[in-house]
């Protein structure tokens, strides 16, 4: 965010947990880019606050995280103490959940693996309507297809893209018989290792598609110990995953930190993905 607005964004989170009687004497901003989380210290809550303009997303957050732990799900927990909802204050939505302290080192690829197939089977046991994987492919494609949202973006990396987009999701919705509710972006950051155990959070990017889909943003060493796994379709989801990074670096406006470096980075991880396409 830019600095005025994250201001504005830090103090309604403060506001809004303080005026549910939670004691919030510092902010510590964790993550800060379209939205942003904020750990209340010492009330032990993360505050995720995003403009007013993305209050859909939030709002399915929350059911999400509410189906999931009910289900016992590895999963954030919005905080017991408050209201299980989304809070309106300065045109910003604000949830209240959970503060997790990290714990220990890197998640191993095999406990990785199996968190996320426990995540998988909670996910198949609660009805919930999403969207397909296919709706935010097509969602990055018009960003990439449209000049007005993506002017800097090369008119060859343009069509790398595009066709990336537009062939490996059709290829990879070909057959949805074992599609499925799924994170959607289950990568390591969105992954905490806790004193509970592995638990996963940005609950909003839950999708419908193949475990494939989610295994593609986890270290690829997490795809050997996952049982079932298609090696193959599991390629070409990685390679789709990194044309959508590469296509949201290349919006207007976008501000994730060190773009530039991740323009590039994500171009040559897209032909490298689909190298190894050809190569399985």
């Amino acid at each position: 965010m830019e600095q005025s607005e994250l201001r504005r964004a830090v103090e309604a989170g403060r506001a809004t947990a303080s005026a549910m009687g939670l004691q919030v004497d510092d902010v510590v901003v964790v993550h800060d880019s379209d939205r942003v989380a904020l750990r209340l210290i010492p009330c032990g809550v993360l505050a995720r606050v995003a403009p007013l303009g993305h209050v859909t997303d939030s709002e399915f957050e929350v059911e999400v995280a509410q189906r999931l732990v009910d289900v016992g799900a590895p999963v954030a927990e919005l905080d017991p103490r408050v209201e299980s909802r989304v809070q309106v204050r300065d045109a910003f939505a604000i949830s209240l959940w959970t503060y997790y302290e990290s714990v220990g080192s890197e998640i191993a690829p095999a406990d990785y693996a199996d968190v996320l197939r426990r995540h998988h089977g909670a996910l198949r046991r609660i009805d919930l309507r999403a969207p397909h994987f296919t709706d935010r492919a097509a969602v990055a494609w018009r960003a990439v297809d449209d000049r007005e949202q993506s002017p800097e973006l090369p008119g060859p990396d343009r069509a790398l893209l595009s066709d990336t987009l537009r062939g490996l999701s059709a290829a990879i919705s070909t057959d949805r018989a074992n599609d499925q509710l799924l994170h959607g972006e289950p990568h390591p950051g969105n992954l905490l290792n806790t004193r509970r155990g592995p638990l996963f959070v940005d609950l909003a990017t839950c999708c419908r598609g193949p475990v494939e889909f989610d295994l593609a943003h986890a270290p690829e060493e997490v795809g050997e110990h996952y049982a079932g796994a298609d090696p193959g379709l599991l390629h070409r989801c990685r390679a789709l995953n990194w044309a959508m990074f590469s296509a949201w670096r290349w919006r207007r406006g976008d501000q994730m930190p060190d773009r530039d470096h991740w323009r590039v980075e994500g171009l040559n991880q897209v032909r490298a993905a689909l190298e190894r396409c050809r190569l399985g």
